[in-house]
């Protein structure tokens, strides 16, 4: 019998990170928000802050693309108020979660896209893969901004979570 990852699984993983970087950010505040993304980026994000609102953005965006709506301009979101960030997050969490509960796989046909100044062609599917996988690297990103500014943080991998059962402590080490 195969195994198979479902988007759930996915979505429930990013549920549980997202969870754990809100209560995260909000003990250390708004200023670790402002973190430099470094000086070798491609121009589009200067600080972590910057990448939360693009993994939200991204989400909102690609859902809104696929329901046939007009994209929203997500500029005006702060970049440095993590209630602001993640009440927007929280928004487009809860469109992508109606659009895959409302979702028939039998519409699951190639569709294009123009996307900046480039056009796709992808199934729905896929594009919701693409959301929830681009949201997790973009969460190691900014774990990786965070280390690098001696800011750590507990382990977020995927075994560690709570998706698909299991358990995760910490041994006590006997002296």
């Amino acid at each position: 019998m195969p195994i198979h990852l479902s988007l759930n699984d996915l979505i429930d993983y990013t549920d549980w990170e997202r969870r754990l970087r809100y209560d995260w950010l909000r003990q250390h505040g708004n200023e670790v928000l402002k973190i430099s993304a470094g000086p070798h980026g491609d121009g589009r994000f200067e600080s972590a802050g910057d990448l939360v609102r693009h993994i939200f953005s991204a989400e909102k965006r690609y859902v809104e693309r696929l329901s046939g709506r007009p994209l929203t301009d997500t500029a005006s979101i702060p970049n440095d108020d993590i209630e602001a960030l993640f009440q927007f997050g929280r928004q487009s969490r809860n469109e992508l979660k109606a659009f895959v509960e409302t979702y028939s796989d039998d519409r699951d046909a190639p569709k294009e896209f123009k996307i900046v100044n480039s056009s796709i062609t992808a199934t729905p599917r896929k594009i919701v893969t693409h959301v929830l996988m681009h949201e997790i690297r973009h969460w190691a990103q900014i774990a990786t901004l965070l280390r690098l500014n001696d800011l750590a943080d507990q382990p977020h991998d995927f075994l560690f979570s709570p998706v698909m059962g299991g358990e995760f402590r910490r041994e006590q080490i006997k002296s």
